[in-house]
């Protein structure tokens, strides 16, 4: 049992202890925290103490939680969450605001959702500027690290601190210009043709329906992979190749190639909402996820 007091428990140990746990290594942590090796070796044997259990142990050339640190983390995002809206006051007015507000998404998402979500959020706070921020293949450390509050995608990050919500759902659509073409008339005709497809970097990863594709036994014909949605027009446009999006892209991004449903039941593409932990309970995101979700039904039905 430990004779520390309680008082001797402060924010930068609980960050400590959340840092470490994220970043499975002392070296991590340094490197998040912006700290040397040791000092974070030095803080964390002070919070062994506190807590009387050795949080982290080695397992071959890394270290693992234990239970209780793995225990102790939910309690410390909850803590710190606390601490930071400790000296906030209690009413939260939108229109006081005087602040950039930070989302990441792709191409797809940033044009249909949010023009509409900052012409709502001037309306209530005229002192709030919107940075939009590329998604790319999405990490934790996009939140957990505060380059950005909000994060849409249709793949969220496998973490225990990150949130999600689903705010829509898309389907494939075969995108063409009608002028080269038209759509393929069954699966054979489909897997004849060329394609344009996205491939993103930094990790490299194709869409999730080429692996689904990839999964039926199916292999698409590529005469471009380009690295985001917006190149796709380009290639599109005056040739006979396809491109199989989202079909909301057709709204902005794609506007003006035609576009028929794939000639295979394709899986459908869910939307989601993504946020840290940290800002769970905070009026302001709160306010921010809300005014989202209700751009949604009026952008979906003008797209």
């Amino acid at each position: 049992m430990s004779d520390f007091d309680h008082l001797d428990l402060d924010g930068h140990l609980l960050r400590l202890l959340l840092a470490v746990h994220e970043e499975g290594s002392i070296t991590g942590a340094a490197q998040r925290l912006g700290v040397s090796q040791s000092a974070v070796s030095h803080l964390l044997e002070k919070l062994r103490r506190v807590v009387g259990d050795p949080l982290f142990v080695k397992s071959g050339r890394g270290i693992v939680a234990t239970a209780r640190a793995d225990a102790l983390v939910v309690r410390a995002r909850l803590l710190l969450e606390e601490l930071r809206t400790f000296g906030s006051p209690a009413g939260f007015e939108p229109a006081g605001l005087q602040m950039e507000l930070s989302i990441a998404a792709n191409d797809l998402q940033r044009d249909l959702l949010l023009p509409p979500l900052l012409r709502r959020l001037r309306a209530q706070a005229p002192g709030v500027s919107l940075r939009v921020i590329a998604s790319g293949v999405p990490e934790p450390a996009l939140l957990r690290d505060g380059h950005c509050q909000l994060l849409l995608t249709p793949r969220p990050p496998d973490a225990s601190d990150l949130v999600h919500k689903r705010i829509f759902e898309d389907r494939y659509a075969v995108f063409h210009d009608p002028v080269y073409g038209q759509p393929p008339a069954d699966l054979a005709a489909y897997l004849a043709a060329e394609h344009v497809t996205v491939l993103y970097e930094q990790p490299r990863r194709p869409l999730d329906l080429d692996q689904w594709l990839a999964a039926q036994g199916h292999r698409r014909r590529f005469a471009a992979q380009v690295p985001s949605f917006a190149a796709v027009a380009a290639f599109v446009s005056g040739g006979p190749w396809l491109a199989t999006l989202p079909s909301w892209l057709g709204a902005h991004t794609l506007r003006g190639l035609a576009s028929a449903p794939p000639p295979l039941a394709c899986p459908t593409l869910p939307m989601y909402a993504v946020w840290h932990l940290r800002h769970q309970t905070d009026p302001l995101h709160q306010w921010l996820r809300r005014e989202l979700e209700a751009v949604v039904p009026p952008a979906l039905r003008a797209g």
